[in-house]
């Protein structure tokens, strides 16, 4: 990983962010059908935030760092919004908007850093990299993922069940079987992040 922070933080939540930004897509499309409105782009430091929560974290003064993995002919987070943005049309640059990014709020301390794939190894590779490079890092206590599971969890699965320093948290659409993590359902806190409301589905 090129730009690495000088040193990690306790909590880092690894993003494939091609697969997230496309799933985000794909939940807006079907529950805009289904609700028969319009919704809004996913709230990023909303998502974030339940995402932690999710994987352990309690209120207060936590030091998280995001990392983002992302192709080169993605350069941008397109479904998702910055509240400091007031153009909903306005896309999320990984690099002039997102990269090196703090936020505070109740759950902790927010560093957004964003990571390019190279041109010399294939966005899967480079995921389980750098899950490796994580998993392995004994400053590390609490490692959350967010991959896609369908193209490589076989092999992601497998790297948890080797041994590691921090607690593993993957976040998955269905559960899975495997050992050397937990796991959370990942559409809850992207749902929440698109305002999608628990009446609303269940009137």
């Amino acid at each position: 990983m090129k730009n690495n922070p000088n040193t990690w933080a306790p909590h880092v939540i690894l993003v494939d962010a091609d697969y997230l930004d496309g799933l985000a897509f794909d939940l807006t499309v079907n529950f805009e059908r289904m609700l028969e409105r319009r919704l809004p782009k996913a709230d990023l430091c909303h998502w974030i935030n339940c995402v932690a929560l999710d994987g352990g974290l309690e209120r207060g003064d936590n030091t998280v760092q995001v990392h983002f993995l992302h192709t080169k002919a993605k350069p941008c987070l397109d479904y998702f919004r910055l509240t400091c943005f007031h153009d909903e049309n306005h896309k999320l640059a990984f690099e002039a908007d997102l990269n090196d990014t703090p936020f505070v709020d109740p759950v902790g301390r927010f560093t957004l850093f964003t990571f390019p794939v190279e041109d010399i190894v294939s966005r899967q590779d480079f995921f389980l990299q750098s899950f490796t490079m994580l998993s392995q890092a004994q400053s590390i206590e609490n490692l959350m993922v967010v991959g896609d599971m369908l193209e490589y969890g076989d092999q992601l699965r497998q790297l948890c069940a080797q041994p590691h320093a921090p607690r593993v948290t993957l976040y998955t659409m269905e559960p899975c079987v495997g050992r050397g993590f937990d796991q959370q359902i990942l559409a809850y806190s992207l749902m929440s992040a698109l305002g999608i409301r628990g009446e609303e589905l269940n009137p």
